[in-house]
């Protein structure tokens, strides 16, 4: 962690990224360290390759001042919640510090700060900011709220525990904006997910005895709904308040006919295994993966569910 502050001091411009379309974590980590940045009164950039970013995720402090073009300029990039650099969305040329919590990641940056027993990157950068004793005003507490919120999955993850709502608590004192971020994560939905969610409900699938819950989302859905390929998450999540489900999941297929897979579990399945088989990653009960060549739909749905189905034999 001394390593990081050490090579923040010592560059003249540094950009700070979030991944390609962003979530709470990888906002919230970023705005958090682009505040102490600031602070310090250092060139710095707020940087995200994605230029729809959610309504819902406006309230994060700082994301107003995001630009979609990476300075040639920039001589240091802090990465925050990426397993890997393609989820930046642009090649980056300088330096990196990869500050992440995903298992999946390669260890890509000169400086790799990688807490997979952390809940979320917001998590890592709220213990960096306090064994460093750099103050956490309002903006870095509302910031660091929002992505332990999101994701903790609204604090339902088997990871919380009182430690982690010791870190709740003193963001709360610190002036974190509980009730905005509790407002837009947990309540807010556009009309276009309304929407989608109600195509998505109506066509959803169930298999094993209603242990896995398969949902299909074309591009021609999204034009019809308007709603965006993060607005599917609300539906694949929800597919688990079902007293039987153990694994939601969802493939998203676009017009060039590649697929985008998503994948929820409850605490008791590791939906990672079955991203890894398509060169994915992500967390045990939240993981995804993208399948770049024309692949058959029906056949990476029955791939998963070979998989899914011999798992739930096995435990």
């Amino acid at each position: 962690m001394n390593n990081i502050l050490k090579k923040i001091n010592a560059s003249k411009h540094i950009v700070v990224v979030a991944h390609i379309n962003p979530d709470a974590d990888t906002l919230g980590s970023a705005s958090a360290i682009y505040t102490y940045i600031l602070q310090l009164h250092k060139k710095v950039s707020f940087f995200c390759a994605s230029k729809d970013i959610e309504s819902k995720l406006k309230f994060i402090p700082w994301v107003d001042k995001i630009r979609f073009s990476f300075p040639n300029s920039a001589d240091l990039a802090i990465v925050c919640d990426c397993a890997s650099l393609s989820r930046v969305g642009v090649k980056v040329e300088c330096d990196i510090i990869n500050i992440d919590h995903h298992r999946s990641n390669n260890n890509y940056g000169l400086i790799n700060l990688i807490e997979p027993n952390y809940i979320s990157t917001t998590q890592i950068v709220y213990q960096l900011f306090s064994d460093n004793n750099i103050k956490i005003n309002k903006k870095v507490a509302t910031a660091l709220y929002a992505g332990l919120l999101d994701d903790s999955d609204g604090f339902m993850s088997e990871k919380v525990d009182s430690a982690f709502f010791a870190i709740i608590t003193q963001l709360i004192e610190s002036g974190a904006d509980y009730r905005a971020c509790n407002k837009y994560l947990q309540h807010y939905i556009s009309l276009a997910e309304l929407r989608l969610k109600s195509l998505m409900f109506s066509n959803m699938q169930l298999f094993n005895d209603g242990q896995v819950v398969f949902f299909n989302v074309s591009d021609d859905d999204m034009k019809i709904t308007g709603a965006s390929l993060r607005e599917c998450e609300g539906a694949l999540e929800e597919g688990l308040y079902l007293p039987t489900a153990k694994v939601s999941f969802l493939l998203f297929e676009k017009s060039d006919l590649s697929i985008k897979g998503s994948l929820r579990s409850n605490s008791n399945f590791d939906v990672m295994l079955i991203a890894k088989e398509f060169n994915g990653g992500g967390h045990k009960t939240r993981a995804g993966f993208n399948i770049e060549k024309a692949e058959s739909l029906e056949k990476i749905k029955n791939k998963i569910l070979t998989i899914i189905d011999k798992e739930i034999k096995n435990g």
